[in-house]
């Protein structure tokens, strides 16, 4: 079946202009010559892009733009505006008020032919995404910086990578020293995705940048490049980018980093389950507390938190796992034991503890934590 295409514009001539071209290319025209009637051809012909004039006389296309997105049955329908209007203000009040892309008057048949073809494409994808099985997502967040956050999420994701698709996303963007330790030399595809404009974060885009270790473990990773801090993120370009890896893979794990950020937040409340990343000391535990509490605003429930006990020394002066949980007023999940030497020989070597001496102690700790996230999987 064809594609609908629902033309507005005032302008009788140019109306039948726009139609003749695109019917020309094989698709199905409907037309409306006012902000009225466009509304009414939406809700009645269901189009798949609306091709929008902003000059009418009785509802401008921005306002007719405003009313489409409102609407709940209207607001996925790709919007081009088309206009004599070419000044910079016009078109970025055309973005504001919804549109998707915007063209003026007079075009080339084949530039506009181009467009269109591309807004449907973007479109069907985005529905593919939507309509696809989605995998779980499980977030890795560290009470602080230096809890071993980004090691813990590494050890699961090789450990599940062993029987299913796994992908391992490191949003700490100027932070990223996951493929430091995993000795991958391409460490740069979270930035190269959100410096993108959303429209260009397409699922191919996310897979292209994908990198895959020896483990069998798919990552896209941040670097240490200073510069990727200063990249002005915004939370709705990471949320797309989450939303195309839950449709490429089984299982998608997230490296959060330490604390909340208005970043993080934005993740947190669309993951499945995270796992709360603690050292048994008194202060990483106070501050453990207090996300935790920020959490239980944010209407994340507690059963959507895993607590993971990380022990990074022997020492007596450490506070037992008992007190944690009473500290915290939750369940620890697991706990893993400290190996310092270990865990520094298997970053030297390029490989996760779970693989570099997979009957290790620590290893196992790991293993049965993985499994566990498995087990909760929704099936």
């Amino acid at each position: 079946m064809a594609e609908r295409i629902l033309i507005v514009d005032d302008d009788v001539d140019s109306l039948k202009l726009i139609a003749l071209m695109l019917q020309r290319q094989g698709y199905d025209i409907v037309v409306a010559k006012s902000g009225q009637q466009a509304l009414d051809r939406a809700h009645a012909d269901n189009p798949n892009l609306i091709i929008l004039d902003v000059m009418m006389p009785d509802m401008d296309g921005y306002e007719v733009c405003r009313r489409l997105r409102r609407d709940p049955s209207t607001q996925a329908i790709p919007i081009i505006m088309f206009t004599a209007k070419t000044m910079v203000d016009d078109k970025v009040a055309g973005f504001e008020a919804g549109a998707d892309d915007y063209l003026t008057k007079p075009t080339h048949p084949a530039e506009l032919a181009s467009r269109v073809k591309a807004i449907l494409a973007r479109s069907a994808a985005q529905r593919q995404v939507t309509a696809a099985p989605q995998a779980k997502v499980l977030g890795f967040l560290g009470a602080k910086g230096g809890v071993g956050t980004s090691t813990l999420a590494v050890n699961v994701g090789a450990a599940l990578a062993k029987n299913e698709q796994v992908v391992l996303a490191d949003l700490r963007l100027g932070q990223g020293t996951i493929g430091l330790s995993l000795g991958m030399g391409r460490a740069t595809g979270m930035a190269n995705l959100l410096s993108r404009p959303a429209s260009d974060i397409t699922p191919r885009a996310v897979e292209n940048e994908l990198v895959t270790h020896k483990t069998g473990l798919h990552l896209l990773l941040s670097s240490v490049r200073p510069k990727e801090t200063l990249l002005n993120v915004a939370p709705d370009s990471a949320s797309l980018i989450l939303r195309h890896l839950r449709s490429i893979s089984n299982l998608v794990l997230v490296d959060l980093g330490a604390g909340l950020t208005r970043l993080t937040t934005r993740i947190l409340q669309e993951i499945d389950d995270v796992a709360l990343a603690v050292e048994p000391n008194r202060i990483t535990l106070t501050m453990a507390r207090e996300i935790l509490q920020e959490m239980g605003q944010l209407s994340i429930p507690a059963s959507r938190i895993s607590l993971v006990l990380i022990n990074r020394a022997q020492s007596s002066l450490q506070i037992p796992w008992q007190e944690a949980e009473q500290m915290l007023g939750h369940e620890i999940t697991a706990i893993i034991s400290p190996a310092p030497e270990l865990a520094f020989q298997a970053a030297e070597s390029g490989f996760p503890i779970v693989a570099f001496q997979p009957n290790s102690i620590v290893a196992n700790q790991f293993s049965k934590l993985a499994e566990e996230i498995a087990e909760r999987r929704p099936v």
